[in-house]
């Protein structure tokens, strides 16, 4: 669905797990980071309120949205987590550079879903322009961060009751 017709920070909390007993690792681009930060602040955010605690978050940094498949690897390959969440934010310019980007970032998260045992949650905004970014980002459409770290919880979830 469309962001305009949808909050990107409204959910039942009902339906959300306790998320005490699980680990998370975020995985953030710096570029942009006005827009990164702030996607980085909902997904804590939600994550806290939902019962995470705060020394089973690890967040890791990598240059742009490019990187961020190779960091959400090198995270799932050295820590015990329940789900990774990759952040970035890739704006529109004037060259096909971003269509080159979005894609690969794209199929590199579905590939590290496809490769490993664990969910990683694609946190990424594909905008034509830096406002509506941040309409994203905490701004008139709510937190993309809000709707990632909710979609980690519920695939941990997801992942250790069809385990079990």
């Amino acid at each position: 669905m469309a962001t305009a017709f949808k909050n990107l920070s409204e959910y039942n909390p009902d339906s959300i797990p306790d998320a005490s007993s699980c680990k998370f690792g975020i995985v953030v681009s710096e570029w942009n980071h006005e827009v990164t930060g702030a996607l980085l602040e909902g997904v804590r955010s939600t994550l806290l309120k939902h019962g995470t605690k705060p020394e089973n978050i690890t967040v890791s940094y990598v240059p742009g949205s490019f990187e961020l498949t190779q960091g959400a690897r090198l995270l799932a390959k050295n820590r015990e987590l329940d789900a990774i969440i990759c952040l970035g934010c890739v704006i529109q310019g004037e060259t096909p550079h971003f269509h080159y980007i979005c894609q690969s970032v794209t199929q590199g998260i579905t590939q590290l879903n496809l490769n490993y045992d664990l969910p990683f949650i694609f946190g990424v905004l594909t905008t034509l322009n830096r406002q509506q970014a941040l309409d994203r980002a905490g701004g008139k459409h709510g937190n993309k961060g809000d709707e990632a770290a909710i979609t980690a919880i519920k695939m941990a979830f997801l992942k250790r009751e069809l385990e079990n």
